[in-house]
């Protein structure tokens, strides 16, 4: 199992690895939520895949058992910056304006983690390995970065398992039910605790 973290500016040494990326967002975005996704060739994409955003993978053999994208929330393309504040800028009509306790950050040291999943396939005996496996490259990219925090909006049973695994967690929003699944905003500091 490899973990790899993809930019616009290394796609060219790994292949087919972003395009399975989208792939695997697609078979758990689309198919398995059930979300209304932009899609074309079985690939699922949106507004904030450009060359700001990083893309981690987890995988083995060619197959993505997992991956998440990191964007700054200093990004900026057309009339959009990143997913959690445009949500509660009233420019996406699929999340909720409320999901923060307050105003949305924006500071080159702080990144949004979005388009979080393990691939359904990944065996139960593996998906604490690979979800584990996941946050630290998470971590990793985003010190390399240069942030210090991080902001996600991701399933409420994340943040708690987070911190299960030693990542410091705090809420930064309610609980949400998007797409038939309840989500909080998280906000994670990188502190020198952290793997």
């Amino acid at each position: 199992m490899q973990t790899t973290t993809l930019s616009f500016h290394n796609f060219h040494t790994h292949g087919v690895l972003f395009t399975n990326v989208l792939r695997a967002r697609r078979e758990s975005f689309i198919v398995q939520n059930k979300w209304e996704l932009p899609e074309v060739d079985g690939m699922e994409f949106d507004q904030y895949d450009t060359p700001q955003s990083r893309w981690i993978a987890v995988h083995e053999f060619g197959r993505v058992m997992a991956g998440i994208r990191m964007t700054p929330t200093t990004a900026r393309c057309g009339i959009y910056s990143y997913m959690i504040r445009d949500a509660q800028l009233g420019l996406l009509d699929t999340i909720p304006q409320n999901l923060l306790y307050g105003p949305a950050p924006v500071g080159s040291h702080i990144w949004e983690a979005s388009r979080v999943f393990i691939a359904k396939e990944v065996p139960s005996e593996l998906r604490s390995k690979v979800q584990r496996a996941l946050m630290t490259e998470m971590v990793r990219t985003a010190r390399e970065q240069g942030a210090t925090q991080l902001i996600g909006l991701c399933p409420y049973v994340w943040g708690r398992w987070m911190q299960r695994i030693g990542f410091m967690t705090e809420d930064a929003g309610p609980v949400l039910n998007i797409g038939h699944i309840d989500n909080r905003a998280i906000l994670m500091r990188l502190g020198a605790n952290l793997h």
